[in-house]
């Protein structure tokens, strides 16, 4: 069984990712990343892995309730919108532009994250199982 700490180790010096892997949006998210992060900045865990679900505890999230993606720079966490500008602002020139929408109040942000995470198995479906990421992917997930 993984600690807390184990994972935390492993993490140390990585910019993460951490999704829901069973969604259909956050999937397309993180095929999107992928595409436009050249320099491979990034590093995966899907929330429904152990050591996602161990993050998910350690952040005071509901466990098995995947609402919310998380973003671990330098071991600071970001979520819901701000972890999407903080990713975009890393990822740089074109997409950290999208970063100067970071500005409005998090409440407005995280209202519209809110609404569309409470609502995308319905809007955009769910797949029964996890991704399961490609040989040339792999090295990037770290579950």
């Amino acid at each position: 069984m993984l600690s807390l700490q184990t994972v935390l180790d492993c993490l140390i010096d990585k910019n993460i990712i951490v999704f829901d892997g069973e969604c259909v949006l956050c999937n397309h998210f993180f095929n999107f990343i992928v595409a436009i992060d050249r320099q491979q900045q990034f590093h995966f865990l899907t929330a429904q892995s152990p050591a996602g679900e161990i993050l998910y505890q350690h952040f005071g999230l509901k466990k098995g309730d995947f609402d919310t993606s998380l973003v671990l720079v330098n071991g600071l966490l970001f979520e819901r919108m701000q972890g999407f500008y903080k990713v975009m602002k890393i990822i740089g020139l074109p997409w950290s532009l999208l970063s100067v929408f970071g500005l409005l109040p998090n409440a407005i942000n995280n209202f519209l994250y809110n609404r569309v995470a409470r609502n995308r198995y319905r809007i955009f479906g769910r797949r029964d199982h996890c991704l399961i990421p490609d040989e040339q992917i792999k090295s990037r997930f770290l579950d």
